[in-house]
């Protein structure tokens, strides 16, 4: 994957050290704290970018999440198994006592930190709530360290959040983490998109963006419900491609806007291949178009032969003059991609 990949490459090393825990027969909760560094060190040493680590997950926090209760209690795998960990042993989770160890790794092989939220809210009803809060605190101390080490690092966010708090959410982070950049995994709007959460997701991720998120982590219509195939992953990229775009056209104003500008411009000009060059799908977009289409037809099937632009080029006054008689010649201030 690293080698294949243009793209930074992210893991998160202590799925594999509990895999192995288990399949050696020892178990989750009997796995010694060494076998978790290692772990971190050998996805270092592999080339990755970055990592995941949950050092977030506190006794304090995990206590704090007993007593203050939640619909869905924890829905971070890796958080979770730290937290199982942490409760069985009686003690503190070694990625969070041991942070210095991690910053080690990472200093030495130039890998960024990935400061998992294994609190992160997985429902609507739990988000922006005390559990998650004091994580975020912890958060907030970790980079502090991180910077001081000389290691980059960003943190994720959640998670289910409610269109009203995601705002919220992300000047939360900014504030407290001091500007580090922030992750969210999604944000889900709403908790019954199954079979579309990468819609529910893709719509708060567009708003955290907007908002000053950095990074998002994309959903496909299988998430929660199984394993994504190859077209539902497509499916997703395409949605949070879309939602990215839309929040940068907010913080980037018109240096994002510029493919838009030119898509408008080829729309009113019926150029069917220039809009197909600047979608961002331009195949569905294609795939989508040309079944629609009788022979020598210029305009969609959408409107027909009361297609506006159609219209405005055609129409002319009694004495043959085109009423919009700039329709097809502006051209739009924008240099071509």
């Amino acid at each position: 994957l690293v080698r294949a990949s243009p793209a930074p490459i992210g893991s998160v090393p202590i799925y594999q050290a509990a895999r192995e825990a288990t399949e050696s027969g020892r178990g989750l909760i009997h796995m010694e704290p060494e076998v978790m560094f290692d772990a971190i060190e050998r996805h270092a040493a592999s080339g990755i970018d970055y990592v995941t680590v949950h050092s977030g997950v506190t006794r304090q926090g995990v206590e704090r999440l007993n007593r203050y209760g939640r619909i869905t209690d924890m829905v971070s795998r890796g958080g979770t198994m730290m937290a199982v960990w942490s409760l069985a042993n009686e003690c503190e989770n070694p990625f969070y006592e041991h942070f210095d160890r991690i910053l080690d790794i990472a200093r030495r092989y130039d890998v960024t930190l990935s400061l998992g939220d294994g609190l992160r809210p997985g429902a609507i009803a739990d988000a922006t709530d005390l559990p998650q809060l004091t994580e975020l605190l912890v958060l907030g101390e970790l980079i502090e360290a991180c910077r001081a080490a000389g290691v980059q690092a960003m943190v994720e966010g959640p998670g289910h959040v409610p269109l009203n708090e995601i705002e919220a959410n992300v000047l939360l982070e900014k504030k407290i983490c001091r500007g580090a950049p922030f992750y969210i995994l999604g944000m889900l709007t709403c908790d019954i998109g199954a079979g579309h959460d990468h819609i529910t997701g893709a719509i708060g991720g567009a708003v955290a963006a907007a908002a000053g998120a950095d990074m998002l982590c994309y959903l496909t219509p299988s998430e929660h419900l199984g394993l994504p195939g190859p077209h539902e992953v497509r499916e997703g990229i395409i949605a949070f491609r879309i939602a990215a775009h839309s929040g940068d056209i907010v913080k980037l104003g018109k240096k994002a806007q510029r493919r838009d500008d030119l898509m408008s411009e080829a729309r009113r000009n019926l150029d069917w291949e220039r809009q197909f060059q600047y979608a961002l799908d331009p195949e569905g977009a294609r795939a989508l178009y040309e079944p629609s289409l009788g022979d020598g037809e210029t305009a969609c099937a959408m409107c027909g032969d009361v297609c506006p632009f159609k219209l405005q080029s055609e129409l002319t006054t009694d004495a043959g003059e085109p009423l919009f008689p700039l329709i097809g010649k502006r051209k739009t201030r924008v240099p071509v991609l």
